[in-house]
């Protein structure tokens, strides 16, 4: 393996190279397929909508039985919704009502608000024109048009879409499989007491809940010590059935550093440094089949490097086509004069003028950061920023679903 330096954008087209997608698919019932990523493309055997019908509530009618406002007709039948009425009367108009069909011999339909009911007859006060306020059959969705295509992230918009279309059932890739652990003889579970130079550890409920907003199935494997044998038993377990391992610490050069060496003596490793700030020590390989990704032991460099590195290769594994995260350019509320050569990521918040602000303190220990900012301002290497400048901001709100 290289030790050499790889760029963020190096080493992240380096890690998606590597990307086995899942090729399982399960057929799944509409009502559940939130999050799944879709197999194949899907395609409306009906048309959308399947007859003309009522953009509104009023009344159906001729437009030349109207030669002016003020006419007087009389209301022949009601159509509600879900009902289906008979040839309208020329010289009369039906009641109706939003989405039902309008009957035939209609040409148009008149707002109720635009009306006056009186007794069994309506006044139109408004000159209607031919088509008003009708939804054309297939006006929305023709028959035989693709809806949804392959490779999609299923959202419920796209849930919704697909029922409108009458699909019950949808061709879902697998869920990926992942294991995850983390390393270190200093950490210590929320709710035990806290010894002297012990931490937290927040980066098991952190990728917990990551892999979960992913859609992934997993097992975690809990807290690993620092110990070779005990990581390399570990890894071996851990690369049993599942098609990701996912590690936090343990990935530097330190002599309890121990991450890097079991995956070199249990697999192989591919990368391991890259030059992004903060989350340089990331490593990437393959153990006994498995992919290998282990990120720093720092929980804000963790949380980045998930972001920017782990998402997309996981998306890309489940099958999802467009893995890159959508950004905004918004203007500094802020001046950046120290640049690094590494790419940084720096916690940040838009403001309600539409502008970016950055949390005061960037230190990769300073986790706070990650719950006060709404997302990421992406910072070139060796890139100064000056209050007023057009910044990359990436959104949590994107790079979170």
């Amino acid at each position: 393996m290289n030790d050499k330096l790889l760029s963020f954008d190096e080493a992240l087209e380096r890690l998606l190279a590597e990307v086995r997608p899942v090729r399982e698919v399960d057929q799944v019932d509409t009502l559940t397929a939130a999050g799944r990523v879709l197999a194949s493309s899907q395609h409306s055997t009906i048309a959308l909508p399947p007859m003309d019908n009522s953009a509104m509530d009023g009344y159906a009618l001729r437009a030349a039985d109207v030669p002016a406002p003020g006419a007087c007709l009389p209301v022949s039948q009601r159509i509600p919704a879900g009902s289906v009425g008979h040839e309208l009367a020329p010289g009369t108009a039906a009641r109706i009502f939003t989405g039902a069909p309008v009957p035939p011999g209609a040409d148009t339909v008149v707002m109720q608000e635009l009306c006056e009911h009186r007794g069994e007859s309506v006044v139109i006060n408004h000159q209607p024109r031919v088509g008003d306020a009708i939804r054309r059959a297939g006006e929305d969705i023709a028959r035989g048009q693709q809806v949804l295509p392959a490779g999609i992230r299923l959202r419920p918009q796209e849930i919704a879409l697909a029922a409108s279309v009458g699909l019950a059932q949808l061709p879902v890739y697998r869920r990926l499989r992942v294991a995850v652990f983390s390393t270190g003889s200093e950490l210590v579970m929320p709710g035990e007491p806290l010894p002297p130079g012990g931490i937290y550890n927040s980066n098991r409920y952190l990728l917990r809940a990551l892999l979960t907003g992913l859609g992934c199935e997993f097992v975690d494997l809990g807290i690993v010590p620092d110990n070779l044998e005990a990581t390399r038993k570990t890894l071996r377990d851990a690369a049993e059935g599942h098609d990701l391992i996912l590690t936090s610490g343990g990935v530097s050069v330190g002599e309890e550093d121990h991450v890097k060496p079991a995956v070199e003596a249990e697999g192989s490793l591919v990368m391991w440094k890259i030059a992004m700030k903060p989350g340089k020590p990331l490593a990437y390989g393959r153990v006994h089949g498995a992919a290998f990704i282990g990120l720093p032991g720092n929980p804000v460099s963790s949380f980045v490097t998930f972001l920017m590195m782990v998402r997309p290769f996981i998306l890309a594994s489940q099958g999802v086509t467009e893995v890159a995260p959508q950004s905004v350019s918004l203007r500094a509320d802020f001046d950046w004069t120290r640049p690094d050569r590494r790419r940084e990521f720096l916690r940040a918040r838009m403001t309600e003028a539409g502008t970016v602000e950055l949390f005061g303190n960037q230190g990769a220990a300073a986790l706070q950061s990650t719950a006060w900012a709404n997302g990421l301002v992406d910072i070139a290497p060796e890139q100064t920023v000056a209050r007023g400048d057009l910044v990359r901001f990436l959104p949590f709100g994107d790079l979170l679903s």
